[in-house]
């Protein structure tokens, strides 16, 4: 891996190790990125505890065919990591303001939650603090750790799409059933229906965030010779900083932490990508330090909800042991991904 692409954009040689792969070597890690997602962002994070595992045949279609699909169009196009996760916020907010309007309906969160109502805007109907913790939140948790994980998984198609246009039309479809099944159920059960200027409002900034996605990094910016940092310092700035976004406060220091947060993460790691010896290795450490994260976060969560009884207590730990030993496995994967010849290269 070299610093010459500084903008995500794939590098592309003569060969693509993706179109010798038959249909098995690629659908099975698009169906690992289908059941992981959910599992990371809703499981692993305590959110729903694992006694409800059966739940994953509602969230899967949404959350996994959602990250398919962010995943799919990033590499048909030739982008890269900056155009895959502003399509997670453009997630993000579909999921959380249209989907299962949590960021507007206060019955959707559980009792503990201040947030709500500590940075509440009511001339917007929304909590700042929810809106910044719903639309990143999905997006590193949701989109970019899993993907990160699987891709490293499978270097020999890391980079390459993973479905032929059926799949990717099969996917959209499970996608969009998915979700009208979850917004039906929580609307049949609540009644509640955010208003017309909400969801015309949501709708703008998730097409606004997508356009964004095409047209962030398209100019290329020169690398530099710098050497980029060792993997587990960047590990490290990446579990502190997410650790710090999630136990980030519930008043308006929250929103405002979680967004300087962001940025800084965001200008660290733009620098980091530019430099000479950034790859594989360097994104499967951020991944793994959001991971982490979640991994201890997910107790806070159970004992915070009320939830953390025997059997969910058992289930999260065997949740976090799997969850280290994928990120191990993915670890030991990463030289070959590196040593690979004749691959994308993407950042």
């Amino acid at each position: 891996m070299t610093g010459n692409a500084p903008d995500d954009r794939p590098h592309v040689t003569q060969t693509t190790p993706g179109e010798r792969l038959g249909m098995p070597r690629r659908i099975a890690p698009a169906l690992g990125l289908f059941l992981l997602s959910p599992l990371i962002a809703e499981y692993l994070l305590g959110n729903v505890p694992s006694s409800d595992i059966g739940g994953m045949i509602i969230l899967a279609p949404m959350y996994g065919g959602g990250a398919l699909i962010i995943r799919e169009v990033t590499r048909r196009t030739g982008r890269g990591w900056p155009t895959l996760l502003l399509l997670g916020c453009a997630y993000g907010v579909l999921e959380a303001s249209l989907i299962d309007q949590t960021l507007f309906n206060p019955d959707q969160l559980f009792e503990g939650d201040v947030s709500r109502s500590a940075t509440l805007i009511p001339a917007l109907g929304f909590s700042a603090g929810n809106a910044v913790g719903f639309t990143a939140g999905h997006a590193i948790w949701s989109i970019g750790v899993p993907i990160a994980i699987v891709e490293t998984l499978v270097p020999r198609c890391g980079t390459t799409p993973w479905l032929g246009r059926l799949g990717l039309t099969v996917t959209c479809v499970v996608f969009v059933l998915g979700s009208l099944v979850l917004f039906n159920g929580i609307y049949d059960e609540s009644g509640f229906m955010a208003s017309p200027p909400q969801r015309i409002g949501a709708a703008v900034v998730v097409a606004l965030l997508v356009v964004a996605a095409f047209v962030v990094g398209r100019r290329p910016r020169p690398a530099t010779d710098r050497r980029a940092p060792k993997p587990w310092l960047v590990g490290t700035v990446g579990f502190v900083a997410s650790a710090a976004f999630f136990v980030r406060p519930e008043d308006w220091w929250g929103p405002a932490v979680g967004l300087v947060l962001i940025a800084a993460m965001t200008v660290v790691i733009t620098r980091w990508s530019r430099r000479d010896g950034w790859g594989v290795a360097h994104r499967l450490a951020l991944a793994g330090g959001a991971l982490l994260t979640y991994a201890f976060g997910g107790f806070l969560l159970l004992l915070l909800h009320g939830t953390a009884n025997t059997v969910n207590l058992i289930g999260q730990t065997v949740l976090v042991l799997g969850a280290l030993v994928l990120f191990l496995v993915a670890r030991r994967a990463v030289p070959r991904a590196s040593d690979l010849r004749g691959t994308a290269d993407v950042r």
